[in-house]
């Protein structure tokens, strides 16, 4: 008892010591604590009958009833599946890219041009989908650029935005293009803290770029890889659904649907269920941190260093 009381008076204590530190990080958790827990409690909507007359907490509970429905659903299985297809595609096709431009980038010499270079690569992710699913109609649409120089040379237009073969490779293109050299300045810092020592004793010896590359400079962001790699296995689920949605359209609907366009189907586009989709993005979220746990798990028996202890 004596213990536990001397532990409170020292809190208090290093709370006053530092007050101005704390008077500082209220706003922050101020925030977290309005926007991120607080909502926490509309999880509960998953297991209840939602009725806009009651609202969240009159409603009644109707236990696992909505996950009963969500599972007789074909629509929601075909939605998880391509979920998992599309995603997992962009860890083969869209997370080695950065890294590549990164050690690419990092290979120039001239550091005028490697700036001019890094500019280039990065201003498309500061344009939002809208922007850039209206730069893929004029340039692949049916009156697009590529489509009017293919009828220039006497060939037939292409249904390049309405062509469901085509459609999964054009969200691996357009991301590669409009986010890779965001994430790559992630990588470039890494490689800057390399020990230049490292570089320099390597060409004594007579190592050519590539052996560089591959014994100094991959080895030394393997952490950053991990961690990012971890990161992006844990978001598998929820990837996309701005991309997703500015650039699908009837034609690519049926290979279009993964689950968050599922669950913004079933919210508003059909007669609102709130307690459906709230089952939905619930089960979603399950499933990404299963997932971040098990990325987690198999890279620390790799060999490698984790995000958890």
């Amino acid at each position: 008892m004596v213990k536990s009381l001397e532990r409170v008076k020292n809190f208090f204590k290093d709370l006053w010591k530092w007050r101005n530190n704390c008077i500082m990080i209220l706003p922050g958790v101020g925030w977290y604590i309005i926007f991120a827990y607080i909502p926490i409690y509309g999880l509960t909507l998953a297991f209840k009958a939602y009725r806009a007359n009651l609202g969240i907490f009159r409603s009644p509970w109707v236990g696992l009833e909505n996950y009963v429905y969500v599972f007789r659903d074909p629509a929601f299985l075909e939605s998880i599946w391509r979920t998992l297809f599309i995603n997992f595609g962009r860890l083969l096709f869209q997370f080695p890219y950065p890294i590549i431009l990164a050690l690419l980038l990092n290979e120039l010499r001239i550091n005028r041009f490697k700036k001019a270079m890094q500019t280039v690569l990065t201003f498309p992710h500061f344009l939002s989908w809208v922007i850039v699913a209206s730069i893929m109609i004029n340039v692949l649409g049916s009156q697009g650029l590529v489509n009017s120089l293919i009828k220039i040379f006497g060939g037939e237009a292409v249904n390049f935005l309405g062509s469901t073969k085509l459609f999964v490779p054009l969200l691996y293109i357009t991301e590669n293009w409009k986010s890779g050299g965001w994430t790559m300045i992630i990588y470039l810092a890494a490689i800057s803290g390399i020990d230049t020592e490292q570089y320099e004793s390597a060409e004594i010896d007579g190592a050519t770029r590539l052996q560089i590359m591959r014994h100094i400079t991959l080895p030394g962001i393997k952490n950053t890889i991990v961690v990012l790699f971890i990161l992006a296995v844990g978001n598998i689920m929820v990837q996309g659904f701005d991309q997703v949605f500015n650039l699908s359209n009837p034609a690519t609907a049926k290979v279009a649907e993964i689950l968050d366009m599922y669950i913004y189907r079933i919210t508003f586009k059909t007669a609102a269920d709130f307690s459906f989709s709230t089952a939905v993005s619930l089960f979603r979220s399950v499933i990404n941190f299963v997932l971040l746990l098990s990325a987690d798990r198999i890279t620390k028996w790799l060999g490698s260093e984790g995000l958890f202890s």
